[in-house]
């Protein structure tokens, strides 16, 4: 798989990759007959021959859903069509395809439901608008209230394709089939859940028009970053792998230190908690193998930073929402050196964001969740409200910093716009200290000089295949044990497919 493999085109960039393939030579019509026939291949694939009511709206949606039941019904499934809109209204394409039903087209009614056949939702596609209303809304609340089989063609109708917002009203699918490459929708939710199986359709539209097109967004695979992964050289020492940071909190030690593990286990060479003398000796009775720094006040602090050996820096998990907590925060930023902030580290600066956004200097990350994110970034403004990936993209232009919006469908974003959205998060990771892993994989990533998006787009993504490892009962703990195992399935994995270019390894520090 190629990073090109996880490009997500919005809805106007898969208009435009239609546009250029068919300028390109490939008419409409084949690759209309390309995707019907992508759809009812998977559905014989899945179902055995019974009824099928292919449920068609008035553009080319429908125009495919037209292909599904012509090729369903010449091999002997009982079809019945229905149509939002007259026959003689289609036009190109879509129309073309109608001509070629020579069987009877029905308005849309309920009474196409009947006998709960399998549905074929070819009412609209990605780029739908406005919320569903009349016989469309009817039908498909008619279709989730029975829990009918339901194929969705390329989204299910009423997600949008762009933000997989559900505009009123959208048909929960067991399988959707889209075509060229996947769209955000697909992937952020509640869309997401609506989708069912996924499946991507190749129909003819080549290859070489993603170059043309430049997508910044993309699904978050191995693909993408892969080949920013540092791996440990035979001759390398613990300096060549970095000397991150952690800043402990006084109050919850354990956020701390779960970052710490977290950030060897991904593979930093040292890794220093900084700890105030009253909760040092808690600090010092952990694991032996993290270093742990006695640090009196900011002066101190700013020492132990300040050593070019120590090369990135985590604050926020247990820091605490003090005046001391938002100091350290602007200190430490003035270093110029990669930082992660999380947690309290964010919400400490809710009154006033723009005092933390000048101060970023260097590579940073910042982790909010849904509602840290709503306290810094609260004037994001209402239209971008339900869009996480639009928010996410606002939000890391005006910091300056990587944004990581954490969630089910996790979104990562840079400055500069590039963009990824995460699917591999099981629902077991909804559990106290799990977000304090991922700072800390981060951080070990940054000491290793991974670029601050690549950084943040792996350990997300490893957090989520950690955890897929442990299974049910995952606690905070687990995870970052579980590292090891789910690092050494991707080296597999890169092994088998092919080895991706070398790293560069960083200088040891004398």
């Amino acid at each position: 798989m190629a990073a090109a493999d996880c490009a997500l085109l919005s809805v106007e960039e898969m208009y435009r990759a239609d546009s250029l393939a068919m300028q390109g030579g490939v008419p409409g019509l084949t690759l209309m007959e390309a995707a019907g026939t992508a759809i009812a291949r998977a559905i014989r694939k899945r179902w055995r021959p019974r009824p099928v009511a292919v449920l068609c709206g008035p553009g080319n949606n429908g125009g495919d859903g037209f292909v599904v039941g012509r090729l369903l019904a010449a091999e002997g499934w009982p079809v019945r069509l229905g149509l939002l809109g007259a026959p003689d209204a289609l036009k190109g394409d879509a129309g073309a395809n109608a001509a070629r039903w020579r069987r009877p087209i029905q308005p849309l009614h309920p009474d196409l439901l009947a006998g709960d056949p399998l549905v074929v939702d070819a009412l609209f596609g990605a780029g739908l608008a406005r919320p569903l209303d009349g016989i469309t809304r009817t039908l498909i609340e008619a279709i989730n209230a029975r829990d009918l089989d339901c194929i969705g063609v390329d989204v299910p109708s009423g997600v949008h394709g762009d933000s997989g917002e559900v505009l009123g009203v959208a048909p929960r699918c067991r399988l959707t089939v889209t075509f060229f490459r996947t769209k955000p929708g697909h992937l952020l939710l509640p869309g997401r859940a609506l989708c069912g199986e996924l499946i991507v359709a190749d129909i003819g539209i080549p290859a070489a028009t993603l170059e043309r097109i430049r997508p910044a967004t993309f699904a978050n695979a191995p693909a993408l970053w892969q080949e920013h992964l540092p791996r440990p050289a035979r001759a390398g020492n613990k300096y060549h792998r970095g000397h991150a940071v952690v800043v402990g909190g006084e109050e919850m030690t354990g956020a701390a230190r779960l970052a710490a593990e977290a950030a060897r286990r991904i593979g930093a060479g040292l890794v220093t908690i900084a700890a105030a003398p009253a909760v040092h000796a808690i600090y010092a009775a952990g694991r032996p193998g993290t270093i742990v720094a006695r640090i009196a006040d900011a002066k101190a602090l700013h020492e132990l930073c300040s050593d070019p050996r120590r090369n990135a820096i985590l604050i926020g998990p247990g820091a605490g929402v003090s005046a001391q907590t938002r100091e350290r925060v602007l200190m430490l930023l003035g270093l110029a050196k990669p930082c992660v902030l999380d947690a309290d580290a964010l919400t400490v600066f809710r009154d006033d964001p723009e005092s933390l956004f000048a101060a970023i200097k260097a590579p940073c990350v910042l982790t909010p969740h849904e509602g840290e994110f709503a306290r810094l970034f609260a004037d994001s403004g209402d239209k971008l409200a339900r869009d996480k990936l639009a928010r996410a993209r606002a939000a890391a232009a005006r910091s300056g910093a990587v944004v990581l919006l954490k969630g089910a469908d996790t979104v990562i974003a840079a400055a500069d716009g590039q963009a990824a959205i995460n699917a591999n998060a099981p629902p077991t990771l909804a559990t106290a200290g799990s977000g304090d892993v991922l700072a800390g994989m981060i951080l070990g990533l940054l000491a290793q000089e991974v670029p601050a998006f690549m950084a943040a787009a792996a350990a997300v993504w490893l957090h989520g295949q950690a955890a897929s490892v442990v299974g049910p009962g995952l606690i905070a703990e687990d995870l970052i044990d579980a590292v090891p195992q789910a690092c050494a399935e991707l080296a597999t994995a890169a092994h088998r497919d092919g080895h991706p270019k070398p790293a560069r390894h960083r200088k040891a520090e004398p």
